[in-house]
C-alpha cells in the first residue's frame, strides 16, 4: 500500500471498504496455506500484514518500506510485527506485494531483489492496478510507473524467474463505472497532463458497508473465475528449483 492513502484514511484505514475487500480477497488467493512469518514489501501501516496475523495465516510478520522515517517493533493481537526499511535476505516463504510493483520503474528487478534468495517453494501474492487505458489523476498522484493486465504481470514474474500460478483479476464490478467516470477525461487529456489527485475518500457508513457487501458477492461468485475485467490484478506465483 501507499503511505500516501494512509495519511488520507487515517486511522480509518482499517475499515475502509476498499482495503476490507481487498484483504478479503487476498486470504482467499493465498488460501489454506500457513507459514510462521510472511514478509509485506512496500507495506505501509502493514493493514494487510496485520490482517492475516488476526486470521492465524501466519504468527509473526516483517513489513519494510524504504520510506519509514525509522524502524520498530509492535504487538498485532499478541504476535510480532516488525518494521524495517531494507532487508539482506528473504528468508520467509510468503512474500506480499500489495500495489507495490508499479511505483518502480524496474518492477523486474524489484521482484527479483525480494525473491533470488526466497527458499525454494516459497509464494508471492502480487496485486497491481490493471488496464492502461484506465490511467487517472490517481495514478498521477500516487506516481505510478504502469498499469497492469493479467498477462503483462505474469511476463514480468517469469522475467523474474518466477512461476506464475493463479491470476485473476478483482474489483471487477465497479470497473464499468469507474472506466465511465476515467475515459472521457483520458480522451480530453494527454496521461502526462492529468491532474495528480487521488480518488480515495472516507465515505459514509452505510455506503462503506453496502461496498464490502457488494465485493463479498464479487468474492464468492466472479473472483474464482474473473480472467477478463476489474480494477486490480492478483497473482499467486511460487519459486521452483
Amino acid at each position: 500500500m501507499d503511505l500516501k492513502e494512509e495519511d488520507i484514511l487515517g486511522d480509518k484505514i482499517g475499515g475502509h471498504w476498499y482495503y476490507v475487500a481487498k484483504g478479503k480477497a487476498m486470504r482467499r488467493f493465498i488460501g489454506d496455506r500457513y507459514v510462521p512469518e510472511v514478509l509485506d514489501v512496500g507495506a505501509g501501516s502493514g493493514i494487510f500484514s496485520r490482517q492475516l496475523l488476526d486470521q492465524g495465516v501466519c504468527e509473526s510478520a516483517v513489513c519494510v518500506d524504504p520510506n519509514y522515517p525509522n524502524e520498530w517493533d509492535e504487538v498485532q493481537n499478541g504476535k510480532s510485527i516488525k518494521f524495517v526499511k531494507s532487508l539482506d535476505q528473504t528468508t520467509q516463504k510468503l512474500v506480499l506485494m500489495m500495489d507495490v510493483l508499479e511505483h518502480v520503474e524496474d518492477d523486474v528487478g524489484l521482484l527479483k531483489m525480494y525473491t533470488d534468495t526466497m527458499p525454494d517453494g516459497g509464494h508471492v501474492l502480487i496485486t497491481v492496478p490493471a488496464f492502461q487505458f484506465m490511467w487517472s489523476g490517481h495514478d498521477v498522484f500516487l506516481e505510478h510507473y504502469r498499469r497492469y493486465t493479467i498477462l503483462t504481470m505474469e511476463k514480468v514474474i517469469r522475467d523474474a524467474g518466477l512461476v506464475p500460478l493463479k491470476s485473476r483479476y478483482f474489483f471487477g464490478s465497479l470497473f464499468p463505472v469507474v472506466a465511465a467516470m476515467r475515459l472521457p477525461k483520458r480522451v480530453l487529456f494527454e496521461k502526462g497532463k492529468l491532474e495528480g489527485k487521488s480518488e480515495l475518500k472516507v465515505y459514509p457508513g452505510w455506503l462503506n458497508k453496502a461496498l464490502i457487501g457488494l465485493h463479498d458477492i464479487e468474492r464468492e461468485t466472479l473472483f474464482h473465475v474473473n480472467k477478463m475485467f476489474g480494477l486490480s490484478v492478483f497473482v499467486l506465483c511460487g519459486k521452483v528449483k
